[in-house]
């Protein structure tokens, strides 16, 4: 059996890292990953306080949809930028960013 996750799937752009760290990816959020996260908490926080809105527990439940909305805003993001770096998204800006050291 072949355990190997990348051997289903070819990166179609340049390979700048194949395996990078948790703290280059994080540093290698883009303006639009910041905007998506953003936008995925603020929706998370609007249903969870309408969710709340009639067992009257509005508060709790928009901190909720907010703490659910945020880690999947960051997961989201987290993906797109590994995914510039391992060569599975268009990552033009990555190529001339970390390959002209």
């Amino acid at each position: 059996m072949n355990t190997d996750i990348t051997a289903s799937a070819k990166p179609e752009y340049p390979v700048i890292d194949r395996n990078p760290p948790f703290t280059k990816t994080v540093a290698n959020f883009s303006t639009l990953d910041y905007v998506r996260l953003s936008t995925v908490t603020a929706v998370s926080v609007t249903v969870g306080y309408l969710s709340g809105i009639k067992p009257n527990i509005r508060g709790p439940s928009m901190v909720t949809g907010g703490l659910i909305g945020i880690m999947g805003g960051f997961m989201y993001a987290y993906q797109n930028s590994a995914g510039r770096f391992m060569g599975f998204f268009p990552n033009d800006a990555e190529v001339a960013r970390y390959k002209r050291a």
